[in-house]
């Protein structure tokens, strides 16, 4: 054999030695590792007790394991009681200070799931999807009454506050609901204010012109978006319900008719970030 040949022959030994043992780790790491997990958190239901503490412990999974890297929020809602949707934009500000989040829109994200969304880093939506409706309802509680059967230390103690106290309690909600858009659209809103808090509800490409969301897509973009914001590739995208071991059944929110129809109206007094959409006309 000449020394060529020797030589090669130990550069080539030398080449597999290196190359097996890398080979081999590269197969067990990707055996081993995990990939990044792009988290899915649905809200298919309006937002009331049993939904926001279903959609909290989702969030509050996806903020404590490190192999969900982003979150993508898929709203089919049409919003809610004040108090829930605070309390989830709450432990959403809180998983945004760890991870991206990115909002997905399917047929509607309304009122209270709009207040939602604009807490998030990106919002996609379909062309017809409904987006908006930006402010509050309330009932009023009636005015007060002598019950003769009935004796109270106050003349609010049976009906809680007078009419014109949750009228103002309505104005801080709405100016606050307002305040949230401002701080996650900001320079992104393309209209006057007269506009935007108008209550008015859009389709989807009309509030992308009008930057009430960012762009036209769905579910695979927004996984994309959430993947590109968390620097991560070869990832999967999971839902988060069964991970998080919530339970998706239960809770009534709307008024049922004495046939068992659903009305669109929450079956408690109250005020809401909520659409209403109107009956049809006989």
């Amino acid at each position: 054999m000449s020394d060529t040949n020797s030589s090669w022959e130990r550069v080539r030994g030398g080449i597999l030695w290196i190359a097996i043992p890398l080979i081999i780790g590269l197969i067990l790491a990707s055996s081993v590792v995990p990939k990044p997990v792009i988290g899915v958190i649905r809200l298919e239901d309006a937002i009331h007790g049993f939904s926001a503490q279903n959609m909290i412990k989702q969030i509050q999974y996806a903020s404590d394991n490190p192999e969900i890297r982003a979150v993508v929020l898929v709203f089919e809602s049409p919003g809610g009681t004040v108090v829930d949707t605070e309390a989830i934009y709450y432990e959403l500000t809180k998983l945004r200070e760890k991870k991206p989040v990115v909002t997905a829109v399917n047929a509607m994200a309304a009122s209270g799931a709009y207040y939602l969304s604009v807490n998030t880093d990106y919002i996609y939506v379909k062309p017809t999807s409904l987006i908006g409706n930006i402010g509050v309802i309330s009932y009023l509680p009636p005015s007060p009454f002598i019950i003769e059967d009935i004796i109270t230390t106050g003349p609010y103690k049976l009906w809680g506050a007078p009419r014109d106290s949750d009228m103002r309690q309505v104005e801080m909600i709405k100016q606050g609901f307002f305040e949230a858009v401002n701080l996650g659209r900001g320079d992104k809103l393309n209209a006057a204010p007269e506009i935007i808090f108008s209550g008015q509800i859009w389709v989807g490409s009309e509030a992308v012109r009008l930057g009430i969301a960012d762009e036209l897509g769905g579910e695979a973009e927004a996984a994309t978006k959430a993947a590109e914001l968390a620097k991560v590739a070869n990832y999967e995208v999971t839902d988060l319900a069964e991970l998080a071991g919530v339970n998706t059944l239960g809770g009534i929110f709307f008024l049922q008719s004495e046939n068992g129809m659903i009305l669109p109206y929450p079956n408690k007094a109250g005020i809401y970030l909520l659409y209403i959409p109107p009956l049809p006309v006989k």
